[in-house]
């Protein structure tokens, strides 16, 4: 089923991320956690891209596996980054011939090594023409991402935005945000999409604290904002990691609290329902995942 029909039809939606392992051990704990995972009957489980030769065909065979064996319809993640227009066409191709569906199409950071994105050799620059791309390829739904924050290679918030509803305009079906911690900043962002004329169902991306060292690694490379709450909280717990993983639960669980919560101020103006769904960024790890779905599930303010 393509996901802007569930959204069509259910909401909130839940959905968790992965990326394909490069060993064969690491690809047995994740099945582990999937078919765990699978227990709770996410909407989607989204695959991040494994670009050029034996990743790439792990990452479609785990696409295919997580279709065919656990019956959870799989989001597939496409970058431009590195590859041609003929060889996108070749994966897209792949893609569809094994039952995918919904596409996440991202222009992909620089290499490792670069500090900037370069266009590969008969590739394309943008996002927002591998979103055209992808239609032209056949019958898929296409997500996009969206960065609360402002992407870190934008001049400004105003251009930032003007980016993102050219790359809607181009066929978006649904946008995925980049992960923040500050409910407040995405009510805001959200509502000056809505205003930008953005109206398709944006999701905002959770990642649970789970490593401190790892969040801000993560957080300086996207441009996201670590509260002085949670920070303080960090601090305090020090290295401990029952502290840290419980620390991280209860935070997601409260954010995830108030963005499905059905009224919303902004300073844009009220948003009279909560978010379209939550998207997890599991790190390839789901106790912590799975615990925040528990909580929301037994508040019954999410489901």
């Amino acid at each position: 089923m393509k996901i802007s029909d569930r959204l069509a039809h259910k909401r909130p939606i839940f959905s968790f991320e992965f990326f394909p392992p490069k060993t064969e051990k690491g690809m047995e704990t994740l099945w582990r956690n999937l078919n765990q995972l699978a227990l709770l009957e996410p909407d989607y489980v989204s695959v991040t891209y494994g670009a050029g030769g034996s990743t790439q065909d792990r990452t479609l065979a785990l696409l295919a596996r997580i279709k065919n064996e656990l019956s959870i319809e799989p989001l597939a993640h496409l970058t431009c980054a590195g590859a041609s227009k003929e060889e996108l066409g070749r994966v897209i191709d792949d893609l569809g011939g094994i039952g995918v569906e919904n596409i996440l199409a991202l222009r992909g950071d620089p290499p490792k090594g670069q500090d900037c994105y370069t266009v590969a050799e008969g590739g394309f620059a943008y996002a927002s023409e591998l979103v055209s791309f992808v239609h032209e390829r056949g019958d898929f739904c296409v997500g996009a991402a969206c960065y609360p924050e402002v992407h870190p290679e934008a001049i400004d918030a105003p251009t930032d935005l003007k980016h993102l509803k050219h790359k809607v305009d181009c066929g978006v079906d649904f946008l995925l945000t980049q992960l923040f911690f500050d409910n407040q900043i995405f009510v805001d962002f959200e509502a000056r999409a809505q205003a930008a004329g953005i109206d398709i169902p944006i999701i905002p991306g959770i990642m649970p604290v789970s490593n401190k060292k790892q969040v801000e690694r993560f957080t300086s490379m996207c441009g996201a904002s670590i509260p002085a709450a949670l920070s303080d909280r960090l601090h305090d717990i020090g290295d401990d990691p029952v502290e840290v993983f419980w620390a991280g639960v209860l935070y997601a669980s409260h954010q995830c609290r108030g963005l499905l919560a059905p009224e919303r101020e902004s300073p844009f103006g009220p948003s009279k329902r909560g978010a379209p769904g939550i998207h997890f960024y599991t790190l390839n790890k789901s106790p912590s995942t799975r615990a925040i779905f528990e909580i929301l599930r037994l508040t019954r303010r999410a489901l």
